[in-house]
Parts: structure tokens; C-alpha cells; sequence
């Protein structure tokens, strides 16, 4: 329930900044918002605009959402191994040490996320720090190091922009033209009950294929951050903490979080996943 709470108002404070801004840019500009022109603002507007803030606020929410505890003083051997082994494997990735945090979870997982290289957050499962060596835990902590080094954070969010930006476009200009083509006897066309039913519709349609690009650049992110890991810590160890994980629980992140985790939930279709199958990860190591 935290999390849905979260995730509404998350939503509805941004509808409502970029709804302010594009209110100031259609004015300003005195762009039409029924022109492809005005269509295409629109779509950038919210396409870009709610994934860049999302992008900022990554940290944020990632905290509130999962609880997770930033170790600021370690208070034990276990914290301040963590804080010193993400501070040197940062070092060695050319990066400023990102915040690390603790969340309590069953599962065996890890993410990192924040605005940019050197504004980030590795977060640890209590369920990884249990289950997992201490080799194997330090090559996830620099598999999410290598996530950040490598920007793709910064990198998913753009292309998640793009495919927004299209989405909204294209939605709106098709559900222009059917509502053109079944009010044709109307004076009035793009405010109706069909324009807005279509539009709906065309959104989740194209959002299903939109999901299939973003997850594609999201596995061949996988394999770079795991490529990264053995570069920091050895390839053994990395294929270690990848067979340690097939005996995970189920994800239970859930969003950006996901994307950037050592292990991701279950997808309906391989091209709907976040993440390659461990063994072709584990074969890739090879």
C-alpha cells in the first residue's frame, strides 16, 4: 500500500508540473494544440519530461519505496565492508562513491540508481547479505557499480523518453483521424468522448511494443554491467553470485529499480524481460 501511495502522488505531482509547463510553452509559442506541431510538444513535453524528473527523484522514492537504511557511520563489520568495497570499486570505475543503503528483503538482489555518475545510490537486500558469499555479494556490489559507470541510468531514461514521445504522438494523431472519420458531421472534432476513448486505447497498444524496445536495450545493459563486474572483481566471481542466483526468491522491485537489479521478476515473454536468462549471462562470462 506504501508503494501505490507513493507511486500516485509521484504521478500526480508530475502530471502537474508538466502540465504547468506545457501550459507556458503553448502560450509562449502560441502553438495550437490540435496542429502535429502542438501534438508533437504535448508528446515531448510528457514522453521527456516525466522520465528525466522520475530520473531525479530516482533516489528518492527508491529510499522510501523499499525502506531502505543509508549507511552513513557503519555500525558493524558487515556495513563498513560494504561501504569500503563500493568505495573502491567506484575509485577503480573512475566514479564518485555512490550512497549505499541496506533494504530488508527476502530475495537476493541489488540495484543502483540516481541522476548520474556521480549522484548515485547501491542498495543491498538483507536477503543478498545473508545467502550470498562474500565473493559473490562483492561481485554484485560491482555489477550495480558498473551499471552507474557505464550511465545507464542516464541512457535508459533517453531512450524511454524517445519511445514515450512516440507513443503519446502517434496515439493522438490517430485518434484524431478515427474521430475525425466518425464525427465527420460535427464542427467540433479532437474533444470528443472517441477522440479520448482511442487515444487511451493507441496508448496501451503502442506502450506494449514500446516495452519490447526499452527491455531489448535493457538486457544488452545486463550484459555490459556484468562484463564491467568481471573487470572489477574477476569473471569467477561474477559467474559465482549469477548461479547463486537461480536460487532467488522472485524479484519484488519493481520499476526503474528492476531494471537496474541483479536479478529481475518473472516476464510473460522473454522479449518482455528486463534481464537475459542467468545461463546466457553466465555463458557470456565464459
Amino acid at each position: 500500500m506504501k508503494r501505490v501511495i507513493l507511486f500516485l502522488i509521484t504521478n500526480l505531482a508530475v502530471m502537474l508540473v508538466l502540465g504547468i509547463v506545457l501550459s507556458i510553452v503553448m502560450s509562449v509559442f502560441g502553438i495550437s494544440s490540435r496542429s502535429y506541431t502542438g501534438i508533437m510538444v504535448i508528446a515531448a513535453v510528457f514522453g521527456f519530461g516525466g522520465s528525466f524528473i522520475s530520473l531525479y527523484m530516482s533516489k528518492w522514492i527508491a529510499k522510501k519505496s523499499t525502506g531502505a537504511f543509508v549507511i552513513e557511520q557503519p555500525r558493524n563489520e558487515t556495513e563498513h565492508w560494504l561501504v569500503s568495497t563500493v568505495a573502491a570499486q567506484a575509485k577503480k570505475a573512475g566514479i564518485a562513491t555512490p550512497e549505499v543503503a541496506i533494504y530488508d528483503s527476502p530475495e537476493m538482489n541489488a540495484f543502483a540508481t540516481g541522476p548520474s555518475k556521480n549522484n548515485s545510490l547501491v542498495a543491498v537486500s538483507t536477503g543478498l547479505l545473508h545467502n550470498m558469499s562474500q565473493d559473490q555479494a562483492e561481485a554484485v556490489l560491482a555489477h550495480e557499480v558498473s551499471h552507474v559507470a557505464n550511465g545507464d541510468m542516464v541512457t535508459l531514461t533517453l531512450i524511454q523518453g524517445v519511445v514515450n514521445t512516440f507513443v503519446i504522438f502517434f496515439a493522438k494523431v490517430l485518434a484524431g483521424i478515427v474521430d475525425n472519420f466518425l464525427n465527420s458531421d460535427e464542427e467540433e472534432s479532437g474533444g470528443s468522448w472517441t477522440y479520448f476513448l482511442f487515444d487511451m486505447i493507441f496508448q496501451i497498444l503502442f506502450g506494449i511494443l514500446a516495452s519490447v524496445v526499452v527491455a531489448y536495450f535493457s538486457r544488452k545493459r545486463e550484459f555490459a554491467a556484468d562484463k564491467g563486474a568481471a573487470d572489477l572483481v574477476g569473471a569467477h566471481k561474477m559467474r559465482s553470485a549469477l548461479e547463486r542466483l537461480k536460487h532467488n526468491h522472485e524479484s519484488q522491485l519493481e520499476g526503474s529499480m528492476m531494471a537496474f537489479g541483479i536479478a529481475s521478476g518473472k516476464s510473460v515473454a522473454d522479449f518482455f524481460a528486463s534481464h537475459p536468462p542467468l545461463d546466457e549471462r553466465i555463458k557470456a562470462l565464459s
